[in-house]
């Protein structure tokens, strides 16, 4: 819990700033969705197309029906498909580590440019940072 109340806290520095926080239902990832809600002064959306039995494609879908720049808080391997689909095609798995952020620009439906990728250590740096 402090991991993601730090990360929380780093996510909150960044710009763009992030708009909408979907999570899974599930415990866990609502755990993790909580803090950087909290942080961006947000609510948790929580949205069964996050869970690590459905299509990456059904989060896409719901993400562009809304508005702004979205965390998304998941399972793996399901967020590693569904990173893997936007930067490099079908069936790709771009593995994430825990509590870190890949950054993307959507440029269609199943495509994007990775922007960033943040593990957690970089992000607690980020939070420390605000802390001074």
């Amino acid at each position: 819990m402090r991991r993601a109340e730090a990360v929380a806290r780093g996510l909150a520095s960044l710009e763009p700033r992030i708009q909408r926080v979907i999570s899974s239902p599930y415990k866990r990832a609502l755990q993790t969705a909580r803090p950087a809600a909290e942080a961006l002064g947000l609510r948790v959306e929580e949205s069964e197309a996050l869970e690590p039995e459905r299509d990456p494609g059904e989060i896409l879908l719901e993400v562009s029906e809304g508005e702004g720049h979205a965390l998304l808080v998941g399972h793996q391997p399901h967020l590693g498909l569904l990173f893997g689909l936007l930067v490099a095609g079908p069936r790709v798995e771009l593995p994430m580590k825990k509590a870190s952020i890949a950054r993307l620009s959507v440029e269609g439906r199943w495509s994007a440019t990775l922007r960033a990728y943040l593990p957690p250590s970089v992000l607690e740096a980020l939070a420390g940072r605000g802390d001074r």
